[in-house]
């Protein structure tokens, strides 16, 4: 989590648009100059594990007393038992802060980061051909700021849901400091919840650097390259992502994903039209005698297993000489490589799109729906002396691993969402390598109560 902002002065230049990092030439130097100040911001890590054994004392006497004082302590454990569960309830999630200035959304983004792309902007006396490649680049850069934001608001929410697991593990390691110092628990129990607790720290520790990443990514686009002005983009952010639509696509039917790619690739029809006109000019008869010749040479191409590759050879001189024909080819041949690449990319984007909305919806109803669940049967369970507090504690981690794969998964969805909206614009497409939503951790077996 980031220390709430200071500057009161930079939040209402935040507020306004930008206007003090609107990337003039004397910022830009001063942005390369290595005598500008940079003072650096620490990286918000958790509090160290505390690892020091319990008090084991030797005289009888002491330990009668430390067996009282541990009980009574375990007794009055504030977020043991049902209090936890009402305590994590309540954590899960932040409380917005009142004070802090209106949240960063895509559109303010998206128009902080022109200022750094001047060769995103169209102009008079530009010819087709330069325009399309502009509207291509754009489309791109709309996705690549959309997926960075997205990336940067879950960063930041799934700080919180690994602190709130973090803390519900300390819970469980303290709770197993008293128990040992009342004797209640052997030294090598108490150790399976530290372990427990150290894994839920790196875990919040990996947050947080993913979280810094994904915020200094975003302000890069952007051309905020001040540390503390970072800082003030990550307190920004919004509190989460939009919600998932009821259907992923826009209500396009499956027979209507190519034909919307097509139509949107703008150096596809600048390429159709010359094509058009070269195969009209063909004389009659000659493309098949071309088909021939080529087809021929083809044929004749010795196997490349057996020596070394060399290339299909025409020796039809009276083909040759009428370049027509080789210019229709090549037209062809770049027509419909590119027409065919645009398909694939289309099939491709969508059935990513509809993969990615179909494991968001599974991860929100239906994994974490049978999480919360078991953590109420557990709760059942709890209260009627059938399960342990550490059940129980493992049971509250369960549930937050749940919610953090399906902020992941959603995260994916919406990434994919800002890749398909980006195709059907003109721009090209790979396929998302963002790591999928993260699995749940595997419950450790807890005993005790």
């Amino acid at each position: 989590m980031f220390p709430p902002v200071r500057s009161a002065p930079l939040w209402l230049a935040l507020m306004l648009g930008l206007p003090a990092l609107a990337a003039t030439p004397d910022d830009a130097l001063r942005a390369a100059d290595p005598a500008s100040p940079a003072a650096a911001l620490p990286l918000p890590l958790p509090d160290p594990q505390r690892l020091d054994p319990p008090e084991q004392p030797d005289d009888l006497a002491r330990a009668r007393s430390l067996w009282r004082e541990a009980n009574q302590r375990v007794a009055e454990f504030p977020r043991g038992h049902i209090d936890l569960l009402r305590w994590e309830a309540a954590h899960a999630r932040a409380e917005p802060d009142t004070a802090a200035p209106p949240a960063l959304g895509l559109a303010e983004a998206l128009r902080a980061s022109l200022r750094q792309r001047p060769d995103l902007f169209t102009h008079a006396g530009m010819n087709a051909l330069a325009q399309a490649r502009v509207r291509v680049a754009y489309a791109g850069h709309v996705r690549d700021v959309q997926q960075a934001w997205t990336d940067a608001v879950t960063a930041r929410e799934r700080v919180q849901l690994r602190a709130a697991v973090l803390d519900a593990s300390r819970s469980g390691s303290e709770l197993g400091r008293r128990m040992v110092r009342a004797g209640n628990w052997p030294a090598a129990r108490l150790m399976q919840e530290q372990l427990i607790e150290s894994a839920a720290w790196q875990a919040q520790a990996d947050a947080a650097l993913a979280a810094h990443a994904t915020i200094e990514h975003l302000a890069g686009l952007m051309g905020v390259w001040r540390a503390d002005e970072v800082r003030a983009l990550g307190e920004r952010l919004g509190a989460g992502l939009p919600a998932l639509p009821a259907r992923a696509g826009d209500g396009l039917a499956q027979d209507g994903i190519e034909a919307a790619v097509l139509r949107a690739d703008p150096t596809l029809a600048l390429e159709a039209d010359p094509a058009r006109r070269a195969f009209a000019g063909l004389p009659a008869g000659r493309w098949a005698a071309w088909e021939t010749a080529r087809d021929a040479a083809i044929a004749a191409l010795p196997d490349p297993a057996t020596g070394n590759p060399t290339p299909p050879h025409i020796d039809n001189l009276a083909l040759l000489r009428e370049t027509r024909l080789q210019e229709a080819d090549e037209h062809r041949a770049r027509l419909l490589a590119r027409a065919s690449e645009r398909r694939a990319m289309a099939r491709n984007a969508w059935a990513q799109l509809q993969a990615r909305h179909a494991g968001a919806r599974h991860a929100e109803q239906v994994v974490a729906g049978l999480k919360d669940a078991q953590q109420q049967e557990t709760l059942l369970r709890y209260n009627g002396m059938f399960d342990s507090t550490w059940q129980l504690l493992a049971s509250a981690r369960e549930r937050l691993d749940a919610l953090d794969a399906a902020l992941v998964a959603r995260r994916d969805f919406w990434r994919a969402q800002a890749a398909w909206q980006a195709l059907i614009a003109g721009a090209g497409f790979t396929p998302d390598s963002a790591p999928g939503a993260a699995r749940a951790a595997t419950p450790t077996e807890a005993g005790g109560h």
